[in-house]
């Protein structure tokens, strides 16, 4: 289980990678860091870690075995999960930090294509194998984040609620625009309350940071009282094109500042998602222990 005082996640991987010098592309993206630039890895896991992140996610984003293989990249997905598991574990013990290694558990095609999304038995099927490797590999927690179709997070949910029911976490992809309630692929996400119930959090990721408040306020309502809310947000917005909008949340000050209304929705796990940096970090977690 996770400590029940007010947790800070990590920030973004992917994007700060990149803004570090890390090639990313289809269909591996971050996950190419483990293999070609682990050092630098797991020096962003330290800095997160030195920024005061209680939480550090692994680079599994893009580890399933089917992303594996769409890159032509002949290493089982066990193996690519056990080495970032260690990273992130290596780093927080080079800090001397008490911080939890969370396991990543990510959409297994594009998060903006939810029509891509395979059927439920085959994402039970290969979410089920992502968690057992993370588990193996000995992560302290299952996220599974950016979720935004109904049959991949229930699928997901369950298989996690099998495997480590007292261990896992669930972020959602939600719509953009509109009132709150729908997944990306305009679901309603109500349904999903049923697979939910045993979830150590629930919350939202992968949106613009200030719409983030109405989406946890709207699932406060929807889960049983003892359930976390958690929330890491984008310091952009995706346009429909596919390219980034970069907003006023790209300032850590201001950014931070958002979490303020979080809290008062009722989360008390925040974090960073895409463009989020240390800096970031650091912030919110300075605003959070300044108050608790």
């Amino acid at each position: 289980m996770l400590p029940d005082h007010p947790l800070i996640l990590d920030g973004a991987t992917g994007t700060e990678l990149e803004t570090r010098g890390v090639q990313l592309c289809a269909p591996l993206w971050s996950t190419r860091a483990i293999l070609e630039t682990p050092d630098l890895l797991r020096d962003l896991h330290r800095a997160y870690l030195e920024a005061g992140a209680d939480l550090i996610t692994t680079n599994t984003f893009r580890a399933h075995a089917r992303n594996l293989h769409d890159a032509e990249l002949n290493l089982p997905a066990r193996e690519i999960v056990n080495r970032a598991v260690a990273i992130a574990i290596e780093a927080r013990d080079q800090v001397n930090s008490p911080a939890r290694i969370v396991g990543s558990v990510a959409p297994l095609e594009d998060c903006y294509r939810p029509d891509l999304a395979p059927d439920e038995t085959t994402c039970a099927h290969e979410h089920e194998r992502m968690i057992r490797h993370l588990l193996d590999a000995g992560v302290d927690h299952l996220l599974i984040e950016t979720m935004g179709t109904l049959r991949e997070a229930s699928a997901a949910a369950q298989a996690a609620e099998r495997l480590a029911p007292d261990r896992w976490s669930i972020s959602l992809l939600m719509t953009h625009a509109g009132p709150p309630g729908r997944l990306f692929s305009g679901e309603p996400a109500a349904p999903l309350r049923p697979h939910l119930v045993t979830a150590t959090a629930v919350g939202v990721n992968c949106i613009p940071a200030p719409d983030v408040r109405m989406h946890l306020h709207w699932w406060r309502k929807q889960l049983p009282g003892d359930t976390r809310l958690l929330a890491y947000g984008n310091t952009g917005q995706r346009n429909a094109d596919g390219s980034w909008r970069a907003t006023r949340a790209e300032d850590p000050a201001w950014y931070a500042s958002l979490t303020d209304h979080w809290r008062e929705a009722g989360a008390t796990i925040v974090g960073g998602c895409c463009g989020t940096t240390p800096e970031t970090i650091r912030a919110v977690a300075g605003r959070w222990r300044a108050i608790s």
